[in-house]
């Protein structure tokens, strides 16, 4: 990503929707940027603006301020996160597989890792049973990315409940990455408000993915006021606080997010479409499962690793696809449909290309390990 996200002309790797510029939010939202002019530009309080927190309050918790924490987007939440209730040596359990970070901080701290699979073969569909046989007394944290980045899997209300259910009884901490908590297509949007109903339950979430916005940087975590504090003690020595700069827009963006995501779900809608009819055209070189939420699928390509192809890929295509490598699955790919739709289209036109054309003596071809 670092090498040829800015590089490529089309994207078709990244996990978020189509960007929105600032001209957009000032149309969209009715505001102007001559209100901008009084604002000081000072240290931001620790927790986050005053505005913010209200507002992230009165969308995800009914008003419950105390639960809120801004962060400099959801990676910020994850590091504080780990930082604050993990201890080298302790145990966790993550679905796999699942956005790197999410992992790979806990594992940075001296924390062993136990994986939960979401398997190809079963439609990446949740073993809960599985999930229970993997905890116990020694399990310190549960993380979980639902619906999921990078497959678009998404859970049943009946197993969210089952899956709380299991990790509250053995104690643990259930860290819940709710990115794309209000982009599913057949399932209703993922409720913070219920998924906190457990003490020990937290949830973070960040304006990058659903809302179009990653250049804000800003995310946010709910949880129990005991938890957020011990986070606040971490971020005193890293970030300490948001811009308020950045905290006056999300807070307009967090009061008007209706408007927003709901235009951007019917775009992801209108995508999955485009892809679904992409993949039956490729006669079978293709396999997938069907996302049930985000704006990420995980089909598998006909070759052994996936790295090559996408580099090549980018390199003579432009076209931006992440391998799935990166996710621990070399045989996958991660194929974003959140953008422009006819850069979609013509991105997965150029992919079509690629496919069909053979490379001698090379492990792009079909059959060529």
């Amino acid at each position: 990503m670092r090498e040829f996200y800015f590089s490529s002309e089309i994207d078709i790797g990244s996990s978020g929707v189509e960007n929105f510029s600032l001209d957009d939010l000032c149309r969209l939202l009715d505001f102007s940027l001559d209100e901008l002019r009084p604002l000081i530009l000072q240290d931001s309080m620790s927790f986050g603006g005053t505005g913010l927190r209200e507002a992230l309050a009165e969308w995800f918790l009914a008003g419950d301020v105390a639960r809120t924490l801004a962060t400099h987007g959801s990676t910020e939440a994850n590091f504080l996160l780990s930082h604050a209730l993990l201890s080298p040596g302790d145990e966790i359990v993550a679905s796999e597989p699942i956005y790197p970070q999410l992992a790979a901080v806990p594992q940075s701290i001296g924390c062993r890792l136990r994986s939960w699979p979401l398997r190809f073969d079963r439609g990446y569909r949740p073993d809960l049973d599985e999930l229970r046989s993997l905890l116990s007394a020694r399990t310190r944290m549960v993380v979980v990315n639902f619906p999921h980045n990078p497959t678009g899997a998404a859970l049943t209300l009946e197993e969210e409940t089952a899956l709380i259910e299991a990790v509250s009884e053995v104690g643990a901490y259930l860290i819940w990455d709710c990115a794309f908590s209000e982009l599913t297509y057949e399932t209703p949007p993922v409720s913070q408000l219920r998924l906190l109903e457990y003490e020990r339950s937290v949830t973070m979430g960040t304006l990058s993915k659903a809302y179009g916005l990653p250049g804000l940087r800003v995310g946010w975590c709910l949880a129990d006021p005991v938890i957020l504090e011990r986070m606040i003690q971490v971020r005193d020595y890293v970030t300490l606080h948001l811009s308020p700069l950045v905290e006056w827009i999300a807070e307009r963006v967090i009061r008007s997010a209706d408007l927003l995501v709901h235009r951007r779900l019917a775009q992801a809608r209108h995508n999955l479409s485009v892809v679904s009819a992409w993949v039956e055209a490729q006669g079978g070189a293709v396999s997938w499962v069907p996302p049930q939420g985000g704006v990420t699928a995980f089909p598998r390509l006909p070759f052994a690793d996936t790295e090559p192809f996408c580099r090549r890929l980018a390199e003579e295509q432009k076209v931006l696809l992440v391998p799935g490598k990166s996710f621990g699955h070399p045989e996958h790919v991660r194929l974003g449909f959140g953008g422009a739709t006819h850069h979609l289209s013509e991105g997965l036109r150029r992919l079509s290309l690629y496919l069909e054309k053979p490379v001698v003596g090379s492990v792009f071809a079909y059959g060529g390990l």
